[in-house]
């Protein structure tokens, strides 16, 4: 990885909150990033996004990421998806904010998908993490299995549902797996609205509470499995973290066990034998290219009780990033302090701006070549 040097402060826009059901999730982990900023390198510009969709500037970030955006005054701001007209426009539009670098720390729809990336695309600001595609199909539970199922990585058998599928939609399930089950929300994370379904009952159940956080919806077997994550940091070339084993209080790792004091713990770094480990680490670097990934992202995995095989379930291109969260967790033992790993996807993220901006964009200049 190429290193940025500073020559100047550099104008950073932290942007959190978001029209998502992890809106407060956005808050304590922009938290947890503003505290470990070098304010010798980073003028912090702090960006609110309300739950309705409006980008603001708090006058007391502080007040705002703790008690929510409706606690402070804020002041309304816009990016306009125009590189001619770069920086942050404030209020009516009368002033504008110059902005160096993006870094959005947005869970889920609206925020973790694509769409804000697409934005930073458009307005030609570099920016922390992956990208438009790698960015939807990371968030998009269907297509980031079937990415990795194309890549021929391991992982737990699926089926999709869509609404209006009914009752055959639970035939479906019964038809391809024994109970239990976890129906989840194609695009959502922090295990929001995911349930274990024990039976036809609770299926149904589990079913129509997805069902109000998404159109499409996913079903997987169970795997009698121990969870590990593993954190990832690189553009073309990842590097991975030791795993981290997660031991949730209740009966899966669900919203409650990752956000209430308590409720979970990481076994960091995770007791496995050298083979499991290793076999991890490149099941990670492997779902991190399977999605194009750039920057950062955690990755999740089962590893089956009985045979030892390792599984990969998930991809989280903006994960988790409180003081509970396993993403700086498992660098930090990793012998990469958590500010340290800030200033490291930073670097990551100006580096990919920097490199996309020797593309050609036109005939007439390849011509030109």
């Amino acid at each position: 990885m190429a290193h940025v040097s500073y020559s100047a402060m550099l104008k950073l826009a932290l942007i959190f909150g978001g029209r998502s059901a992890e809106h407060e999730i956005s808050l304590i982990s922009a938290k947890s990033v503003l505290a470990v900023l070098d304010r010798s390198k980073y003028e912090v510009v702090p960006i609110g996004i309300t739950r309705d969709g409006a980008w603001v500037c708090p006058g007391d970030v502080q007040a705002a990421l703790r008690d929510g955006l409706a606690a402070s005054p804020c002041t309304p701001v816009a990016l306009l998806p125009d590189p001619s007209r770069p920086g942050l426009f404030v209020g009516a539009g009368r002033s504008v904010v110059p902005i160096d670098f993006a870094f959005p720390v947005l869970h889920g729809p609206f925020g973790e998908d694509g769409t804000i990336q697409g934005l930073f695309e458009l307005a030609d600001v570099p920016y922390a993490g992956a990208g438009v595609v790698a960015s939807a199909v990371g968030m998009d539970k269907h297509l980031m299995k079937a990415a990795f199922a194309a890549a021929g990585l391991p992982q737990v058998d699926y089926v999709v549902l869509r609404e209006g599928n009914g009752e055959q939609a639970v035939i479906a399930v019964e038809e391809a797996f024994d109970y239990p089950v976890f129906v989840k929300p194609v695009n959502l994370g922090s295990s929001v609205g995911i349930t274990k379904a024990h039976d036809r009952g609770e299926l149904e159940a589990a079913v129509e509470i997805a069902f109000r956080y998404d159109r499409k919806v996913i079903v997987e077997a169970f795997a009698d499995a121990r969870e590990f994550e593993c954190g990832v940091i690189g553009n073309d070339e990842p590097q991975v973290s030791v795993a981290g084993e997660v031991v949730p209080g209740n009966e899966f790792y669900d919203y409650e066990a990752k956000y209430t004091e308590g409720k979970m713990a990481f076994r960091i770094p995770a007791e496995l034998e050298a083979e499991q480990a290793a076999a991890l680490r490149e099941l990670a670097a492997a779902a991190y290219r399977a999605v194009d990934c750039a920057g950062y992202a955690r990755c999740d995995f089962f590893v089956e009780r009985a045979s030892g095989r390792v599984l990969i379930n998930e991809i989280n291109t903006i994960p988790g990033m409180t003081s509970m969260s396993a993403f700086p967790k498992v660098w930090e033992a990793s012998g990469v302090p958590y500010g340290e790993l800030v200033d490291r996807i930073i670097a990551l993220g100006r580096e990919r701006h920097a490199a996309r901006g020797r593309l050609l964009t036109s005939r007439d200049a390849a011509a030109a070549t």
